[in-house]
């Protein structure tokens, strides 16, 4: 009977389990970047996934609202980034 119990115990308890909250896209939090050398985002943590974009690289069209975006110049100064 005590077996029963706690077999039972570890079933519930494993459907009660919650999944950790997706992060969320940061763009807006490194809107001081844009204007700024790519070479001041080296050393920082930047969530995945993410993406390096410049003039010439070709990029997929598909959606992601998790991915951030670093689009730069021929210069490499930052000229935008978004969620997507």
């Amino acid at each position: 009977m005590i077996r029963i119990f706690a077999i039972g115990v570890l079933v519930l308890s494993g459907c009660q389990m919650q999944q950790p909250a997706p992060q969320e896209c940061i763009a807006a939090d490194l809107q001081g970047f844009v204007g700024e050398p790519l070479s001041m985002l080296e050393g920082q943590d930047l969530p995945q996934p993410n993406r390096i974009i410049g003039p010439d690289t070709a990029v997929t069209m598909d959606w992601n609202p998790m991915r951030l975006n670093i689009a730069h110049d021929k210069a490499r100064s930052i000229t935008r980034i978004y969620c997507g």
